[in-house]
């Protein structure tokens, strides 16, 4: 059977030097249970005189042709389920079954555009914390690797 890989495509380049290390940590991490990939995506143009809805259809459209062919689309969204992070290890455990890779989807300042929502299969929710977005990367990352290593009997969980 194929190993599912994900992909985590967020709008925004050039993280923070602290970010790019921890993302490569625990992409390194969990390489041998889910490869993580991370696509940049540049952010539509704002500013003085710019249309933010347009630069937020701008970015949906490069993060949807972005997607993995059959890709199983969860957009991080504050208006989406909440997972704890056992919760979250039976998400991956249910989309593991399904034999598709995994896209997770990271808006921009607007969040995503809605046609990026419409194609999202689920819509995760970090909590009811505003987050910068470059963090997300992040907590994706640690609480994908968190559910890999909670499927995987691996005492990383219980820390």
């Amino acid at each position: 059977m194929r190993a599912m890989k994900a992909r985590l495509i967020a709008v925004g380049e050039r993280a923070p030097a602290w970010v790019a290390e921890g993302f490569a940590e625990y992409r390194k991490r969990l390489s041998h249970w889910l490869p993580l990939e991370l696509v940049e995506i540049e952010p539509g143009l704002r500013g003085k005189g710019r249309d933010p809805a347009r630069a937020m259809q701008e970015e949906g459209q490069r993060v949807l042709a972005a997607l993995p062919k059959g890709a199983l689309v969860v957009a991080l969204d504050g208006r989406g389920r909440a997972w704890s992070s056992e919760a979250l290890a039976q998400r991956l455990e249910h989309w593991r079954a399904q034999g598709r890779d995994l896209a997770f989807l990271v808006g921009g300042p607007e969040g995503h555009a809605p046609e990026v929502l419409a194609r999202a299969d689920e819509h995760w929710s970090l909590g009811p914390l505003t987050l910068p977005h470059m963090l997300v990367r992040l907590l994706v990352a640690e609480q994908l690797y968190r559910a890999a290593a909670l499927l995987a009997n691996h005492p990383y969980h219980r820390g």
